[in-house]
């Protein structure tokens, strides 16, 4: 057992028992370390002490003391003063995906951005299915990514979406496809200023060379000019150019022209998402696929089945001629400013609120003034948030105690050709685990509003 090297696993969410997992599966020893008591499976109980590891809440320096390796949680900030410490006294910091990374011999497609992540990297993956070979999708979305490419062979192909927060400790990690979306202020009480947001944002291409190909925004002013600090070969997509070289939109139509070869994809119309924001999802899924050998048609095929993503713009139900729509994945301003957009119309009633990150308020705000009828505000960003749509102009605002009352107020203010939207502009935990368990809760009580009423 002494041979086995010791690591240990900073943060016990899904990220951290996936990775811990992982690990005490290749026969190393694993402490998995949280500042909070756990209550873990049995499986992962069992698999961690075979090795003579554990789960550990309390005193964090004795398990320093014996490790070589520390791998962190996406929740853990890269900065922490213990994990300065341990660098100085040799030991390794990585992130989780980086540890993924290095454990996984086949092909990846890596995505982020402020907004749009979820979306764009589930179209990929489905993209990626009709391939012939073994894939799977990971990271910030469903199981951890060192679970995820467990058992995958060096012709696989994996669709990860990486956040800044996965982004802060990485070393190795070069994907052969990164998709920078967008870039907006958010995690500013991590990140504290948008120049260290977005240089954890780069480190998504920070490795690459010509042969990875690096994805860029043409339309976001700021994630334009990231070209310079890339060394991957680039590709361009916009939805309001046509680009001599790259993935764009012409006539509603998706095109992609590269090495003077043009195919068009699909047309808006024939999608079943809708709003600007899932179009430049849409362009960059497409320039993700087609770098990873998915066909016009089969993204094609693939674009023209897709129902979106839960939580993103989901349309519930309808009531008295009313729809509902679940946007719980909003958990910040750009977010909601892209779905209020999306209802060209306007007319909209607005659930916004929950665990206030601090970012500056204005934009979406003036917005708000001009898109909605109603807003309805909760949570503990409900007084700051008032304060700002007064200071816009705001008319018609409700401040209320509790998520139902949220609900029930819609509910009874609103009428034909209004829209209920719930986009919170927060996290969601000052309420709910998640911001998926706040947008079921929402479908819920939607829904039990629709049985009353039938």
């Amino acid at each position: 057992m002494s041979g086995i090297e010791k690591v240990m696993v900073f943060g016990a969410g899904i990220s951290g028992k996936g990775a811990a997992m992982e690990l005490a599966d290749q026969g190393k020893t694993v402490f998995l370390y949280d500042d909070m008591p756990k209550d873990l499976e049995p499986e992962l109980t069992e698999m961690l002490a075979r090795n003579g590891g554990g789960f550990f809440s309390g005193n964090i320096e004795e398990i320093l003391q014996q490790v070589q390796q520390i791998i962190l949680s996406p929740a853990v900030p890269y900065n922490l003063s213990v994990l300065q410490k341990a660098r100085e006294n040799g030991i390794e910091v990585i992130a989780e995906i980086e540890s993924a990374w290095r454990n996984y011999s086949g092909h990846m497609v890596a995505i982020t951005g402020t907004n749009g992540k979820t979306t764009t990297t589930t179209l990929v993956g489905e993209m990626l299915k009709t391939l012939p070979v073994k894939t799977a999708v990971g990271g910030n979305i469903g199981l951890a990514l060192s679970r995820e490419v467990k058992g995958l062979d060096e012709n696989s192909w994996v669709a990860a979406e990486v956040s800044s927060y996965q982004l802060e400790g990485i070393k190795d990690f070069r994907p052969d496809v990164a998709a920078i979306l967008n870039l907006t202020p958010d995690h500013m009480e991590r990140h504290k200023t948008m120049e260290e947001y977005a240089r954890c944002k780069r480190n998504i291409f920070a490795n690459q060379t010509a042969k990875q190909i690096t994805i860029l925004n043409y339309d976001d002013p700021e994630v334009r000019t990231w070209g310079k600090y890339s060394k991957g070969t680039l590709c361009y997509f916009s939805r309001k150019a046509v680009l001599p070289e790259g993935v764009y939109m012409k006539d509603g139509s998706f095109f992609i022209n590269w090495k003077n070869a043009v195919k068009e994809i699909c047309h808006k119309d024939e999608l079943r998402i809708f709003g600007a924001h899932n179009e430049e999802n849409v362009l960059a899924a497409i320039a993700c696929g087609f770098f990873a050998g998915v066909t016009p048609e089969k993204m094609r095929e693939t674009l023209l089945g897709f129902k979106g993503v839960e939580h993103r713009i989901e349309y519930v139900t309808t009531i008295h001629g009313v729809p509902y729509y679940n946007d719980s994945k909003a958990t910040n301003t750009d977010s909601v400013i892209k779905a209020l957009e999306a209802f060209p119309s306007g007319h909209i009633i607005l659930l916004a609120g929950g665990h206030d990150k601090m970012t500056p308020l204005g934009p979406m705000m003036y917005l708000i003034r001009e898109k909605t009828d109603l807003l309805i505000l909760l949570g503990e960003a409900k007084e700051r948030f008032y304060q700002a749509a007064m200071a816009a102009g705001v008319e018609n605002i409700m401040v209320v105690d509790t998520f139902k009352d949220a609900v029930d107020a819609a509910y009874a203010h609103a009428k034909t050709p209004q829209v209920v939207l719930l986009s919170p502009a927060c996290s969601s935990f000052d309420m709910f685990h998640d911001m998926g368990e706040r947008g079921r809760y929402f479908k819920k009580l939607v829904m039990d509003l629709k049985k009353n009423t039938d």
